[in-house]
């Protein structure tokens, strides 16, 4: 009888770890399909430009590496944005686009917006936030890299979504200011 019962309580411990250690486990965060992967350079002079596109070598120096993915699950959307080789501890913003990359820093066209707002540059909160657009902010580490993460509860319309777009500051979600980062630092050509 005793070693029944040690044996179904060792059971019901194994069974109840079990049960606990599956419980606790953290959800799994959705994986990015890779969509771009490239060392920043500076535009061309004419024709074709790179990739990647660096508009301020100081900030993001020639050779900092940019790569971005995406993901659909259920109706929503993840972009991730990994960067190395810029500024240690440095706080940039970052955005989704409507246009690829080109010679001039406004070349990627506005922020892409879900909803659109009938005003350009969109400044209203209630069309430039974070549910809205795809906000990518991120801070580096001491080895000047870093990866910034959004997921929305929408889907890209096709062939408007293409490319990202390193800013100098964390984003603004002051009235007036909303959805502003700062000067246009680099570009990522991406088609989402």
């Amino acid at each position: 009888m005793r070693t029944t019962v040690a044996t179904l309580a060792g059971a019901v411990l194994l069974i109840g770890g079990l049960t606990a250690c599956s419980s606790e486990a953290p959800p799994s965060a959705p994986a990015v399909k890779p969509v771009t992967e490239t060392e920043v350079a500076t535009p061309a002079a004419s024709g074709d430009q790179p990739k990647g596109i660096t508009y301020d070598v100081a900030r993001v120096p020639v050779g900092a590496k940019l790569s971005t993915g995406s993901s659909v699950e259920n109706g929503q959307t993840t972009v991730e944005l990994k960067v190395s080789g810029l500024l240690p501890g440095t706080k940039y913003g970052s955005h989704v686009h409507t246009k690829p990359c080109g010679a001039k820093p406004a070349d990627s066209g506005p922020h892409y917006q879900n909803t659109k707002d009938p005003v350009s540059p969109s400044v209203d909160p209630q069309f430039a936030n974070a549910e809205n657009e795809i906000w990518l902010d991120f801070t580096t580490d001491a080895q000047g890299a870093a990866t910034g993460r959004a997921t929305v509860k929408w889907e890209f319309r096709k062939g408007e979504a293409n490319s990202v777009v390193v800013h100098a500051a964390h984003t603004s979600t002051e009235h007036g200011k909303a959805g502003t980062a700062g000067d246009r630092l680099a570009c990522l050509t991406a088609g989402f």
